[in-house]
Order: structure tokens, then C-alpha cells, then sequence
């Protein structure tokens, strides 16, 4: 033995490292295998879809450029939105619509090889010869590329097949 050592504190010490160790270990933590995520999420990131509508500046038809939010719209969509009227933005530039609401909702379907028939919610005959070629030029730019006689339909009544004049 040592002098300055009591034979009792070092198992002592001993002891209650050995406790405290116990203690810690067990404290409901139960070890595990490495826990992996789920596969990360795959795909491409939907992108803005730029579209074409045909608005009003001066008496005059205006190509005007939207950003859509990512999704394709259909051709009815995009003359929904003339009937929706310009954006703030487009009536601080003077940008109009010669589509009344009440034209909506549209349907586009296709017709003999190159030609689709837009149908309206409002007589045809009531539009003005203005919005008629709004909703020609719109649909036009929104069909494929070989559809280029667009009729309007509407409550019974026909615009003629027409092309976009500009």
C-alpha cells in the first residue's frame, strides 16, 4: 500500500465511474443501423410557358407575351384570358380587350386538316369585327402549327374560317 492512499477510495472512485457509466449507457437510446431517407424527389422542374394573346392597343391588334405558371395552357385557357381583360400592368401600357366576359368559356376543336373551330358563349354576330380577329389570332397561336383557318362559332351564329391577319 501506499502511503497517503485509504485502501477503500480508489475502488471507490472505481465504483462509481463504473455507476455513472451504467447510468449514462442506459438511457432508453437503443443503437441502431444508419437510417437512410427517402430517394430524393426525381423529374424535371416545371418551367414557365411563354404564351401569345392578341390584345388591343390604339384600335390596332398587339402580339402581347405572358409567363405562364408552368403548366401548358390549352387553347380555350389562353382565350379565357382575353376575356379576363389585360393586367394592370398591360392597361398602364394602354392594352385593351374587345372580348366581353360574357364570350367565356371558350372550347377550341379541331376541324377539317388545318382549320379549328373556337366556340363561344356569346353570339358570334354580336363581336365586334376587332375581337373576332383577337380570338382568331389568339387561337391561332396557340393551335399547331399547320391549323391557320380559325372559325368562331357562337349561340348558332359563324364568323367565316379566317387567318390571322397578322
Amino acid at each position: 500500500m501506499r502511503p497517503g492512499v485509504r485502501p477503500g477510495s480508489a475502488r471507490g472512485v472505481l465504483g462509481a465511474g463504473l455507476l455513472s457509466l451504467a447510468v449514462l449507457a442506459g438511457c432508453g437510446v437503443r443503437p441502431s443501423d444508419v437510417i437512410t431517407g427517402a430517394d430524393p424527389p426525381s423529374g424535371t422542374v416545371a418551367r414557365a410557358t411563354t404564351i401569345t394573346l392578341y390584345l388591343v392597343k390604339n384600335g390596332r391588334l398587339s402580339a402581347v407575351t405572358r409567363q405562364s405558371s408552368g403548366r401548358p395552357l390549352f387553347p380555350a385557357d389562353r382565350l379565357a384570358l382575353l376575356a379576363a381583360g389585360p393586367t394592370a400592368e398591360e392597361q398602364a401600357h394602354g392594352l385593351t380587350t374587345g372580348v366581353p366576359p360574357e364570350a367565356a368559356p371558350f372550347s377550341v376543336t379541331a376541324g377539317p386538316p388545318g382549320q379549328l373551330a373556337v366556340t363561344l358563349s356569346a353570339a358570334a354576330g354580336d363581336l365586334s369585327a376587332l375581337a373576332v380577329k383577337q380570338i382568331v389570332c389568339t387561337a391561332a397561336a396557340a393551335a399547331p402549327e399547320n391549323a391557320v383557318k380559325i372559325t368562331v362559332v357562337g349561340a348558332g351564329r359563324n364568323a367565316d374560317a379566317r387567318e390571322c391577319p397578322e
